[in-house]
């Protein structure tokens, strides 16, 4: 009977479901990834962010000293449906003010496949 009926095309999961899955992945894995670096040009909105609201976060070269020092995790926000990712460094649960986006790591050749494809997802 629904041979004539067109049927909804199969869709692939979008940017988000996949940055979703791929962060719930690499959060559930406890995986401690090494600090690859800041991107330059996000170090410095990041500098200049802190110039102007100081105290909001953690300083962003204690969170870098303290990324190169434990390494970093991915972790996702408090409603993971919600898309919000956050990398921390591997020591903190403190996503409020110890925490720094994906798209914000420098990309290097030896950095996980998983993590590298997260971070470039995020950044669209």
């Amino acid at each position: 009977m629904s041979e004539g009926i067109p049927t909804r095309p199969e869709r692939g999961p979008t940017r988000e479901e996949k940055i979703i899955s791929l962060a719930a992945e690499l959060f559930e894995s406890k995986s401690i990834f090494s600090f690859s670096g800041i991107d330059p040009e996000s170090y410095l909105k990041m500098k200049a962010t802190e110039k102007e609201y100081p105290g909001y976060t953690t300083p962003t070269d204690e969170i870098i000293e303290r990324l190169k020092n434990e390494g970093m995790k991915v972790v996702l926000g408090k409603d993971p449906q919600s898309g919000n990712v956050y990398i921390l460094p591997a020591g903190s649960t403190n996503i409020e003010m110890d925490s720094i986006s994906p798209k914000q790591l420098h990309l290097s050749e030896e950095m996980d496949e998983k993590l590298k494809e997260l971070i470039l997802l995020v950044r669209g």
